[in-house]
């Protein structure tokens, strides 16, 4: 079976570094990229991909672009800081072309200081990655895009690995960025919140991330990261709650 993988990218040089490497397997690697201003093009070109510059103008749309320029008709999509297990590339190199399936879903693992989350929200679904275009493709949703597909899915037992943050330092980069963007998706969506519920919800969330999501089970990685999750959700609705009564 050929497989062409598929990436999008802005400024993801040193992630790259990571996940290309396992994917030298491939018969062709594209990458389109958002004028990155690192040294994405150079990682991506060290590693024979096929680069194409794009203006990004939502998720689903830049993949899609991505997948018509493929020459293959499998197509195996994973983000910039994602690294596929070598038990998954060996159980993808071994599918038999011409098997009555056209789509395949792949576990992933959130990885988190270093640690391997077997348990957690994060680390609890299957996501549709690798598929046969002549069946479907992406949608073209701005974000939350999906494969739509016509045919059977499959499953395969090997993990993709997803390393959303490089350190402490790399997570509260975002930190102030995804907690902007989700307040104002809140104010978007006409939500509101109390100022004393706000503050008081910090134990409510560190509750559910580390007991009912199971991340206890997760070491001590597990509680740093219920705990920051729990910090984040309080502030996206403070940040919620200036927005409606400014100062």
């Amino acid at each position: 079976m050929r497989v062409s993988a598929v990436i999008i990218a802005k400024n993801e040089g040193y992630n790259l570094k990571k996940s290309l490497p396992k994917l030298s397997w491939c018969d062709e690697i594209i990458l389109v990229d958002d004028h990155s201003t690192d040294d994405t093009i150079e990682v991506a070109k060290s590693f024979a991909c096929k680069v194409w510059s794009r203006q990004f103008d939502g998720f689903g749309t830049q993949k899609r672009f991505g997948v018509s320029h493929a020459k293959n008709d499998w197509i195996l999509n994973i983000d910039a800081d994602e690294v596929l297990s070598d038990e998954l590339i060996h159980e993808i190199q071994n599918i038999k072309d011409g098997l009555p399936i056209h789509a395949y879903l792949i576990p992933i693992r959130h990885v988190f200081l270093g640690k391997v989350f077997k348990y957690g929200k994060e680390s609890g679904f299957k996501h549709l990655r690798l598929f046969n275009r002549q069946y479907g493709n992406f949608d073209e949703a701005p974000v939350h895009e999906k494969v739509h597909i016509e045919g059977q899915i499959s499953n395969l037992k090997g993990l993709i690995l997803h390393h959303s943050y490089r350190d402490l330092h790399h997570y509260f980069q975002k930190f102030n960025t995804y907690t902007e963007i989700g307040a104002n998706k809140l104010l978007n969506n006409g939500k509101s919140r109390h100022l004393i519920f706000c503050l008081a919800s910090f134990p409510i969330y560190f509750f559910k991330h580390y007991f009912i999501y199971r991340n206890f089970m997760n070491g001590w990685q597990g509680f740093v990261w219920s705990y920051l999750n729990a910090w984040y959700h309080t502030i996206k609705y403070l940040k919620l709650y200036t927005k409606r009564h400014p100062i």
